[in-house]
């Protein structure tokens, strides 16, 4: 037998850490929601600069904000369909 202690591995995650699918799915359903208020950014930027051949300053911050809440939203779908990485196995012999 010898002296050298058996090596350390690193925890196995247990299911109950695992992100549900109900969580998955809400993630999914709120991102698809967040696009909306993007798809009428685009939609409402497009007709103000196809009218007046720019964007008029009065509706400029709203597009912007529409934006940023639908590349928020895509985000939203992008860590959802990604999931959480495990941690890498690690095999010191």
């Amino acid at each position: 037998m010898s002296d050298t202690p058996p090596p350390i591995l690193p925890p196995v995650p247990t299911p109950a850490q695992a992100r549900s699918g109900c969580l998955t799915a809400f993630m999914v359903i709120s991102g698809i929601i967040l696009l909306l208020p993007g798809l009428c950014a685009l939609l409402f930027g497009g007709i103000s600069i196809s009218d007046s051949g720019r964007v008029d300053s009065d509706i400029a911050p709203l597009v912007f904000l529409g934006l940023f809440v639908g590349i928020g939203g895509a985000a939203l779908i992008w860590a959802a369909i990604k999931g959480r990485k495990a941690p890498p196995i690690r095999n010191d012999r």
